[in-house]
């Protein structure tokens, strides 16, 4: 596999299907494994001229980090790739003990024996945007630094509490962090200021992105820099973003891919997780076109008395689904419904409660013989995918309108989910009307 343009490790599952799908629908064949695939599934997919695996390390610690990175970036290293990339996701939530994005660069780091690793946060097109090291995303229409973001400053698990990233990044990591802005990338004389700016920092190159103007000049800067073995880097998919630009400057990529509407599915199930005002505006739009609503308990869930409470959530899930309803079943209605206080209390409940929705999602498939589905929830994604015995994912239908959450195929020895459509969704991700659009096959 010596001809890959990019190996990858996404922090989350919502967050790998997006650079899946930025890749898939410009023209790059793309495959999304779930751990490290056996030879045999690997083989299946060798004309892909990217690979990534999808991982949960954006909800776990820094010693789990250590123990699962490492070999994680070993075998992607083998892959001899052109670049390596460390998925996270564009909001750069983290903090120094749960998805230290500064722990994961270290690890690359060591693994790849660089003396500095390229980042790009910025991603005009998810609106998220750079400018001197400064983070900003869109919400509702109106563009706030992330410090201040309505949601990712009061986000459950990783408020974001700074936008300065190299501030972020100082409390995860000792590294230090070197700052291409805007003003320097887009110089005439870019390429030998960068090349001064790294030259006695070995750490972390920062290089802002607002535009399109400024991606592509980043875009440029990071295939330059990239080393003769690989080059690993991380950011958001603004990392792919960025590098599209490049490789259709030289050649290396052409036109976009055309995606086919797979159609309308009479019934769909969705389990969710999340609690961001997002999705509860998209739960809401979905009930009132044509789903079934169903309350779960988290608490119950991720309890001792989790068996009974996933039995009562599939009785009545297949009492909706035999009515010929597609159901969705939620957590959450919205923040003011967050039980994350509760939850947190108990040692391990997140990832229990996500395995619980991924186990609840597969009773309902193998009782219906269900063809489409979609979990909610970057986290929620993360662990309950896992429960579907699904190996790999790849592009089905991207949506243009709404970038990162596009619908999949997933691929894998166990029939029941061998070729089911799912849609990984992370909170902040979609229009409102995102379920009913998926439910429906509607690339815009």
């Amino acid at each position: 596999m010596n001809d890959l343009l990019v190996s990858y490790y996404g922090d989350d599952f919502t967050g790998s299907t997006d650079v899946m799908e930025a890749l898939a629908s410009n023209g790059i064949p793309t495959v999304l494994f779930l751990g490290i695939p056996r030879p045999e599934m690997l083989e299946r997919f060798s004309d892909c001229l990217a690979i990534g695996i999808a991982g949960t390390s954006r909800s776990e610690s820094p010693e789990w980090m250590q123990q699962h990175l490492a070999p994680a970036f070993e075998w992607l290293k083998g892959l001899n790739a052109a670049i390596c990339h460390y998925k996270v996701c564009s909001t750069f939530d983290s903090s120094p003990r749960t998805g230290s994005i500064g722990k994961a660069i270290e690890i690359g780091k060591a693994v790849f024996a660089q003396p500095f690793a390229p980042l790009i946060v910025g991603a005009p097109q998810l609106k998220r945007y750079t400018a001197f090291g400064h983070l900003f995303a869109a919400y509702q229409g109106r563009v706030f630094r992330i410090d201040r973001h309505p949601v990712m400053s009061l986000h459950p698990v990783t408020p974001m509490g700074e936008s300065d990233l190299a501030l972020h990044l100082g409390r995860q990591t000792s590294l230090p962090v070197a700052l291409a802005d805007l003003a320097m990338i887009t110089a005439p004389d870019a390429s030998a200021r960068i090349d001064d700016l790294v030259s006695g920092n070995a750490g972390i190159l920062l290089l802002d992105v607002d535009s399109a103007e400024s991606q592509a000049a980043a875009g440029e800067q990071l295939w330059r820099l990239k080393n003769k073995g690989g080059c690993f880097v991380a950011g958001s998919s603004g990392v792919e973003y960025a590098l599209l630009s490049a490789w259709r400057a030289t050649g290396l990529v052409g036109e976009n891919t055309e995606f086919a509407s797979p159609g309308k599915v009479d019934r769909l199930a969705v389990v969710s997780g999340s609690v961001s005002p997002t999705t509860e505006r998209q739960i809401r739009t979905a009930l009132s076109d044509g789903f079934e609503g169903i309350d779960l308990d988290p608490l119950s869930l991720a309890g001792e008395s989790a068996e009974r409470a996933i039995e009562v959530a599939v009785a009545a899930g297949i009492e909706k689904l035999k009515a010929g309803r597609s159901v969705l079943l939620h957590t959450a209605l919205g923040p003011s419904a967050d039980r994350g206080t509760d939850i947190d209390r108990v040692p391990g409940a997140r990832h229990r409660l996500g395995q619980a929705l991924g186990t609840i999602l597969r009773r309902l498939i193998e009782s219906e013989g269900l063809t489409r589905a979609v979990i909610a929830g970057g986290d929620t994604s993360s662990h309950a995918l896992k429960e579907l015995r699904v190996e790999a994912l790849t592009t089905l239908l991207p949506l243009p309108q709404t970038p990162g959450s596009p619908l999949c195929v997933a691929h894998g020895g166990y029939s029941p989910t061998n070729g089911l459509q799912i849609a990984l969704k992370g909170g902040q991700v979609g229009s409102d009307g995102y379920f009913p659009q998926i439910r429906d096959g509607r690339g815009a």
